[in-house]
């Protein structure tokens, strides 16, 4: 069987005592006790999903934009959160 190695984008956040990895081009997510179980985990999901014979892999030139976005809160809404924890 040939093989040709791919490179994927991934995210890493918390979630609980666990953490999450996101590989974005595929869609897929795996978890970890600590970010490189949680890679490692998601680079053994990411081989199984691609070993399947119909599965089509991403163009080798998309790289997907990560950025952040800034939402703001009104500051009464906070208030009134205070106010119900009292």
């Amino acid at each position: 069987m040939t093989r040709r190695s791919l490179e994927f984008s991934s995210t890493v956040s918390r979630e609980g005592k666990w953490y999450v990895a996101h590989c974005l081009e595929l869609e897929i997510a795996s978890q970890g006790k600590s970010v490189e179980s949680a890679l490692e985990n998601l680079r053994e999901a990411i081989e199984l999903y691609l070993e399947d014979e119909n599965v089509k892999a991403p163009e080798v030139n998309y790289q997907p934009m990560v950025t952040v976005v800034k939402g703001v809160q009104p500051l009464d809404s906070l208030s009134s959160l205070a106010g119900r924890r009292a």
